[in-house]
């Protein structure tokens, strides 16, 4: 048995090693961030082996990964931590312990993970979750949404919409002691996506008399429709997600099919019939020139139709906000936008900053030139990174200063 895992150590190794991309030259806490790209590559290159033999499921091994870094829900000196329901979806309810004379604020914030694996008792949301409660005062909500590929959109948006509905009563906001001018909805990856569909969704629920102040979006996913952007092109290989990581991601989230992997990777699964989503995402017309630099657009309408007909989730807003129409951007409220350079999904934040701020809508725009996906994941020890904690910090500031 040990040789056994010693040869498979070895492969992996040498496996990780053989799809090493070299880092950005702006790139700080070099030999961190090599560590990390390397172990990142490591567990995506085993995870693809094992399941392209049948032996584990990829996101199988990348749960258990993951789910390394949960620790316990315990208290605090400074803030209360419980693990309760709101509507039947699981949530860690976050309170600060010191006392107030006024109304607290509150952030109702989604994990990413790709809608597949993470959740709210990873270290390093726990303790941002920790940070927004005790230095804002504020009362957090982070919620633990359902997980592809057991639970396939719309079950992870459902989740998050239900408990957000609910803890935005007015009843519930009063038990919590929460200011229902006061309340913020956030996320990362996978997370902003939810954020910000749950966002657009509030704004058309007659049912909703509690709308956010603040929506907070940190290197959000938000289209379906161009995997093909200049971010997917030029980031494809760098630390943490991939073009075909992320490719994996939307569509497990969508579906049990290896083909809608391989065709979300080439970026051939979209086709003439969504013209009418293509014009909200043409990123030609939407990022600056300097990250358009020498691209050439490809109008992305010759793939295989029977994807969008067997699996309509790919094009329905509650997926990919970006695809909305500008009369319900109109509606949003107060929005921050974190992106980072190299990263796939950056593109999708500067399309969905330039149209919301297109739209009348106040937008603050965090962008960092030397930073990869991910990164507010590291702010903790061993992995903890002096940018991470700079983002993070501007944030909570950000925060802060609007909410």
């Amino acid at each position: 048995m040990a040789s056994k895992l010693l040869y498979f150590t070895i492969a992996a190794i040498f496996v990780a090693y053989c799809f090493y991309s070299p880092l950005p030259e702006n790139t700080e806490e070099r030999w961190k961030v090599t560590l990390l790209s390397w172990m990142f590559g490591t567990v995506t290159r085993v995870a693809e082996f094992t399941d392209l033999i049948g032996m584990v499921d990829y996101m199988d091994i990348m749960k258990l990964v993951i789910s390394s870094r949960n620790v316990p829900v315990l208290s605090d000196e400074n803030v209360t931590v419980t693990k309760t329901a709101f509507k039947k979806v699981p949530v860690h309810l976050y309170v600060p312990k010191k006392s107030s004379n006024t109304q607290r604020r509150a952030m109702i914030y989604f994990h990413g993970g790709g809608w597949c694996i993470g959740s709210p008792a990873m270290k390093s949301y726990d303790l941002l979750a920790r940070w927004v409660a005790h230095r804002l005062n504020a009362v957090v909500v982070s919620v633990d949404y359902r997980l592809a590929p057991a639970h396939h959109f719309p079950a992870p948006f459902e989740d998050a919409y239900v408990a957000t509905k609910f803890f935005l009563q007015k009843g519930i906001l009063h038990l919590y002691n929460v200011d229902p001018e006061r309340v913020c909805v956030s996320g990362d990856s996978a997370g902003g996506n939810l954020a910000a569909a749950v966002t657009q969704q509030l704004q058309e629920d007659s049912e909703v008399d509690v709308k956010p102040k603040v929506q907070a979006l940190i290197y959000p996913a938000l289209q379906t429709i161009d995997l093909d952007t200049p971010s997917y092109r030029d980031n494809s290989d760098m630390p943490v997600l991939t073009r075909r990581s992320m490719a994996r991601f939307w569509s497990t989230y969508f579906a049990t099919d290896k083909s809608l992997i391989e065709a979300m990777t080439s970026n051939t699964y979209i086709t003439s019939e969504s013209n009418n989503f293509i014009k909200f995402a043409n990123w030609s017309n939407l990022l600056p020139d300097n990250l358009k630099k020498d691209h050439v657009y490809h109008n992305p309408k010759d793939g295989r139709s029977e994807f969008l007909k067997k699996y309509p989730g790919i094009t329905d807003t509650r997926a990919a906000p970006l695809l909305v129409d500008d009369e319900k951007l109109k509606k949003l409220p107060l929005t921050y936008i974190l992106t980072c350079m190299y990263d796939v999904l950056r593109d999708d934040g500067f399309m969905y900053a330039a149209r919301l701020k297109q739209a009348g809508v106040q937008v603050m725009h965090d962008h960092y030139d030397n930073a990869f996906h991910g990164m507010l994941a590291f702010i903790t020890w061993p992995s903890e990174l002096s940018l991470g904690m700079k983002m993070v910090n501007s944030y909570i500031n950000w925060l802060n200063d609007n909410l």
